[in-house]
């Protein structure tokens, strides 16, 4: 049986630990609100984006720019996996690797080659054991102090440099869409070839009428799409950030309740523990004073 000195020594650790969970479920949940708030805002621009880009791409004559109607070929996948440069934040990381897993094995059953594009750490992290040969960069460090437009623009540099030398035919996103502190949502969202929200598959017309664009749609086409795929990134980065807090928050919650939880059960097994000392030496007092 552990001594005393033992059980206190652990109590202290387990309430120091307590401390640090309890802090840090504070400092999540004051940075989620902000968070959640810049994704909340962020949604309704960017699928105002998609709608705007479906009806030009509709009422568009011709083949049509590369970012919209693609190589012709979905032969060479490109996957972007977007996880947080830290852990301590429940499942919220490796709920998005078991997607791309899932996604990739899927795609290589079809044929397809498959090449990875690391968004954070934890993702690079956990996909190079069994896809190592597969990613082709690591980008790190966004969102410091917080996720801002030009985090989203690295990122599309990066991918628009490898579309643009041929790297791939398709490029898909992985992330996970807030939806409250307890629950997030796995999505995969295409990026290139850029693809119309679902339910679009009319004509550009909104409300009956129909618009004719100037500059013509070709002019529109060239200069929207580049910048919807850092609108559509931008949001990702939001969408992911709001949720990693609310993950972290909810983590932590539990880490604390859990620590409260073995401080009760490691007092009562000291106090147990030092009934038995003292009724041992009691004991010890009264046969000795029998014997004498």
């Amino acid at each position: 049986m552990p001594s005393l000195k033992t059980y206190r020594l652990r109590i202290r650790s387990v309430q120091s630990t307590q401390k640090i969970t309890k802090a840090m479920k504070m400092v999540a949940a004051a940075k989620l609100r902000r968070a959640q708030e810049q994704a909340m805002a962020a949604r309704p621009y960017a699928e105002a984006m998609d709608k705007v880009l479906a009806a030009l791409g509709q009422s568009f004559k011709g083949a049509g720019p590369r970012l919209l109607a693609g190589t012709g070929s979905d032969q060479v996948q490109l996957l972007i996996v977007a996880t947080a440069d830290r852990g301590l934040c429940g499942a919220f990381n490796s709920s998005i690797v078991r997607e791309a897993r899932r996604v990739i094995r899927a795609l290589m059953a079809e044929g397809k080659t498959v090449k990875i594009l690391c968004v954070g750490r934890k993702g690079r992290d956990q996909l190079r054991r069994d896809f190592g040969s597969m990613i082709v960069d690591t980008i790190t460090d966004l969102g410091r102090p917080r996720v801002s437009y030009a985090d989203a623009l690295k990122v599309t540099a990066r991918v628009t440099q490898l579309f643009d030398a041929g790297e791939f035919d398709v490029a898909t996103v992985i992330y996970n869409r807030f939806r409250s502190a307890i629950s997030q949502i796995v999505t995969a969202q295409q990026l290139i070839p850029a693809q119309p929200p679902e339910g679009d598959g009319g004509p550009a017309t909104t409300g009956g009428a129909i618009y004719e664009f100037e500059p013509d749609e070709g002019a529109i086409l060239a200069d929207l799409l580049p910048r919807n795929l850092t609108v559509q990134i931008f949001r990702v980065l939001l969408e992911n950030a709001a949720s990693f807090y609310g993950s972290q928050m909810t983590a932590m919650d539990n880490a604390s309740r859990n620590a409260g939880d073995v401080i009760k059960k490691l007092t009562l097994q000291m106090n147990r523990s030092r009934q038995a000392t003292i009724t041992k030496e009691l004991i010890e007092i009264i046969s000795g004073a029998e014997a004498v």
